[in-house]
């Protein structure tokens, strides 16, 4: 089985993360969402918040799992036997900071990145710009799948 993880904090999920959930369904045989747990970051929506937004953008494919984790991700691979980590890149600094943490999984591990670049029409987005859009009272719908709404 080609089991690969998609780790973040997902906070909140966007157009850019679902996109490349997407299209890398098409590679695997099984895709986990990995909320990243880090007791030192503030976050904007709970843990709890998270895992709807995620599980309910992808409620209808069975090729996905939504599950959280703390401490290394190489660790968390070999727990749930993945041998992949899946990674999004919107821009060159994105593939620069990836590509470090990459090589730095593999000294660790066998564990191999694989890397999609997003879709040219969602490569602005990101999680950091939707929650300004969103502490400033602007339209965020356009930048988030459907299953991100704040009630």
């Amino acid at each position: 089985m080609r089991r690969a993880i998609f780790p973040g904090s997902f906070d909140p999920l966007t157009l850019g993360h679902y996109d490349i959930i997407q299209r890398g369904i098409t590679l695997f045989d099984e895709i986990i969402i990995a909320i990243g747990i880090n007791a030192e970051k503030q976050y904007m929506f709970t843990l709890d918040q998270r895992m709807r937004f995620i599980k309910k953008a992808f409620e209808k494919e069975a090729k996905i799992k939504v599950l959280t984790y703390e401490g290394l991700t190489v660790e968390f691979c070999k727990k749930v036997q993945a041998d992949f980590i899946l990674r999004g890149l919107r821009n060159p600094a994105d593939f620069e900071f990836e590509k470090a943490i990459a090589h730095t999984n593999r000294k660790l591990s066998e564990i191999e990145t694989v890397f999609l670049l997003t879709s040219s029409g969602k490569s602005y987005i990101s999680s950091s710009i939707v929650r300004d859009v969103i502490r400033n009272g602007g339209d965020y719908t356009g930048l988030v799948p459907d299953s991100v709404r704040i009630t």
